[in-house]
């Protein structure tokens, strides 16, 4: 029993030991990426890594189980891994010094390998955060394995020789002060370099658009309790992206370069250039790729921005249906990420732009401050590039840009969508007459029509609100007289074209949701 007790009790020193230098680790590596340069911790590069090499149906499953909170559970779980890790080497420290120093090295290598590997790395300075970290926290380990009685490459100590409890303690208290301070001082520095890009943001005064918006329809926006507003607030507008630490970029020293393939006059242009030009003002509906039927990742908004088919048309640039040489137009992002558009699409008369205002305030970080790209009527991965820095003119044949790699669709028009808000799924509404509403978007083609089916009983023909665009979706309402008992509310749309909504179902691969959207009630 003694032996079974000692045992356990130097399995959890060992463990204390490894999971402390894996906080070491990471807080030294935050402290040094907050000196060089943020994007560069390991955490971050790590889990980026992980996105670039996860299958696109697991991100599917990640997006549909954890919505927006996916980043942060991918972090979570990047931290527990790190941490189930650390403690192991810690107990073999206990055995072997040098061999579990030696694995913390080793994560700090694998960390490096991925700062490199990244499609914005900057070289040397990347490596850096994971490689000092490691080597602090291998360090560490291998100190507080001493003072735990542990051998050099060898068994000795396993019974408890050499236990100096006082250095332990001492040297395990240091280090977590230590290690504590450096991670602020870290969230301290990475904080400051997002200073100068909050402070631009902040400073920025977007002009009156010389387009403005066509005024909202009177009846367009429907005061339904549940439905979903005719204009999404900043605050609750869906982000869905790969980036697990959201850009902050200086308005101040950003540029946005035009080039490739039948650019006859590449050009670079600062945001004040953009703001200099006329500007043009549209309300538009941006779904995501990633939104099952009866998803929450659509949302309307007012954007301002610069006509992306004048640019470039300046730069030389003419669609393939009138002799163009580029059919794709390729936008890359601050943090390496690519969308390749139809360049026939963007050119063909509908409101593309380069989006520098949203709801009537400078772009939210989170949705691609300064500027971002959106094309009405396409899928956000293949049109809706945010912290947008790079214009490509290219070919589909010649290039696949990030989600055409992973097995995504390379054109993607949205498709007819509907949706029920309320009656929420599973309600309880009392009997009588229930009002069912809902939102339903075709972006280039409106919506004409609305129907509702209970049961399997015939379709009935839904209110609509005004149109406001074909590029905005629209609000409906049934008033539906619900009988006691379970029922099941199905809608479908039809669209500017006469096509009705298919009940065909397809998963959001690999070019978005399709289906009728249903909910199940219980009338009391």
């Amino acid at each position: 029993m003694n032996s079974f007790r000692s045992t356990l009790s130097r399995t959890a020193l060992g463990a204390s030991a490894g999971l402390l230098a894996g906080f070491i680790a990471l807080a030294v590596a935050e402290l040094v990426a907050g000196l060089f340069r943020p994007a560069a911790g390991p955490v971050t590069v790590v889990g980026g890594a992980v996105i670039d090499r996860t299958p696109a149906a697991v991100k599917d499953f990640a997006i549909r189980t954890f919505g927006e909170n996916d980043k942060t559970v991918l972090q979570l779980g990047i931290l527990v891994v790190l941490a189930l890790v650390a403690a192991a080497l810690g107990v073999l420290a206990l055995r072997h010094r040098r061999v579990g120093a030696s694995g913390i090295l080793l994560f700090g290598l694998v960390g490096a390998v991925a700062a490199l590997s990244r499609p914005d790395a900057e070289g040397a300075v990347d490596v850096l955060p994971s490689l000092v970290g490691a080597v602090a926290g291998a360090v560490f380990l291998y100190a507080m394995a001493g003072k735990a009685g542990g051998a050099s490459g060898s068994a000795e100590g396993t019974g408890g020789a050499g236990w100096n409890r006082r250095g332990f303690l001492v040297m395990a208290g240091a280090g977590a002060v230590g290690a504590t301070s450096a991670g602020l001082l870290g969230r301290y520095l990475t904080g400051r370099q997002g200073q100068g890009a909050v402070a631009s943001r902040n400073a920025l005064v977007l002009p009156a658009p010389g387009s403005p918006a066509p005024p909202v329809p009177r009846g367009a926006r429907l005061k339904v309790p549940g439905i979903t507003p005719f204009t999404t607030p900043n605050k609750d507008f869906y982000r869905v992206d790969t980036a697990l630490v959201v850009p902050k970029v200086d308005a101040g020293t950003w540029r946005l370069r035009i080039h490739g393939t039948g650019v006859s006059r590449a050009r670079s242009f600062t945001l004040e250039d953009l703001l200099a030009r006329p500007l043009i003002e549209r309300d538009i509906t941006l779904t995501c790729v990633s939104n099952e039927v009866g998803g929450p990742y659509a949302g309307n908004a007012r954007w301002l921005g610069v006509r992306l088919a004048d640019l470039l048309a300046e730069c030389g640039v003419t669609p393939p249906s009138r002799g163009g040489k580029a059919d794709q137009l390729v936008a890359r992002s601050v943090d390496g990420m690519t969308l390749g558009s139809p360049v026939e699409d963007v050119m063909d008369g509908r409101d593309a732009m380069l989006a520098v205002g949203m709801n009537g305030e400078p772009l939210p970080f989170d949705h691609g401050f300064p500027v971002r790209m959106l094309v009405p009527g396409l899928y956000g991965y293949v049109s809706a590039c945010k912290w947008i820095e790079d214009i490509e003119l290219t070919t589909f044949a010649a290039y696949d840009p990030y989600w055409v790699k992973r097995k995504w669709a390379r054109r993607a028009p949205i498709k007819t969508q509907s949706r029920i808000d309320t009656p929420k799924p599973f309600a309880r509404p009392a009997a009588g007459t229930v009002t069912v509403a809902g939102v339903a978007w075709a972006q280039r083609r409106g919506i004409t029509r609305v129907q509702v089916r209970v049961d399997d009983g015939p379709w009935q023909d839904a209110d609509l609100a005004a149109q406001d665009t074909v590029d905005t979706w629209r609000q409906w309402t049934y008033r539906w007289q619900a009988t006691p008992g379970g029922h099941n509310l199905t809608v479908r749309a039809t669209d500017g074209t006469g096509q009705v909504q298919t009940e065909q179902r397809a998963r959001t691969i690999p070019d978005g949701a399709s289906g009728w959207h249903g909910v199940f009630v219980t009338v009391t």
